[in-house]
């Protein structure tokens, strides 16, 4: 997968006031481990790599190097009846251009695949504050994701919304932990690539979209005082 936005913006916490370029490749590689018709459908682990390369402010215009973020994640996938599974996730966040580790997060996230597309996450900070405070903070995020396939085989149209709550010192400010400080909501669009890509080339799909962020007294004060914010996306992606 690559990714453009016009600005990385990290659960309501912006990464780069004065952004240029953005670029964010990933890769995922998904080993399945079982499969049955018992209470556990299935089971799998997922390895994989983020990368934001930038030529903003905290990118190569400023005072870091272009490659600003890379991060690793490991994830347990667990599936269920009904189409419920669980997802439990450890990642490093690491600045390339320090070589340090920025922080370390376990997750837990619970989905259902529907109309509506329910999910919750749960996240603990092992090491590192997103928010630059002095505490390892918990995140709860809850949204869902409804789909609308404009026609067969073609576009999806999906319309996510989240919101984002601290449940301890994630979003700290003046000494005090702020609880709700980001409403996200994304308007996105994404278009399989059939007719001109061979099927040994793997699956492929043109996405973008727009969010629209709400932002609560922390976010907004690490946003440059801004109290919305309008982040636009357009990428490519392949499996196989």
């Amino acid at each position: 997968m690559f990714d453009v936005p016009t600005v990385y913006v990290f659960r309501g916490i912006t990464q780069e006031l004065d952004p240029g370029f953005t670029m964010q490749p990933a890769g995922d590689l998904g080993i399945a481990l079982t499969s049955g018709e018992g209470g556990l459908k299935s089971s799998a682990v997922n390895f994989g790599v983020w990368h934001s390369l930038q030529t903003g402010s905290t990118g190569s215009d400023g005072p870091s190097e272009l490659h600003y973020e890379e991060d690793f994640y490991a994830t347990l996938g667990l599936g269920f009846a009904k189409s419920i599974s669980l997802g439990t996730t450890f990642t490093a966040y690491t600045r390339p251009e320090r070589r340090i580790q920025h922080g370390q997060e376990l997750s837990f996230k619970v989905s259902q695949a529907s109309r509506f597309n329910p999910y919750g996450t749960l996240a603990f900070e092992l090491s590192g504050q997103a928010d630059g405070g002095g505490s390892e903070g918990t995140y709860l995020e809850l949204g869902a994701g409804p789909a609308f396939p404009l026609k067969a085989n073609g576009p999806t149209l999906t319309i996510p919304i989240k919101f984002g709550f601290s449940l301890s010192d994630y979003y700290e400010s003046g000494g005090e932990d702020h609880k709700i400080r980001l409403l996200r909501h994304r308007r996105s669009d994404r278009n399989p690539v059939h007719r001109s890509v061979p099927s040994n080339y793997g699956t492929w799909n043109v996405h973008g979209g727009v969010d629209f962020l709400a932002l609560g007294d922390t976010t907004k004060a690490l946003n440059d005082d801004s109290s919305s914010k309008v982040v636009g996306l357009i990428g490519i992606g392949v499996s196989y």
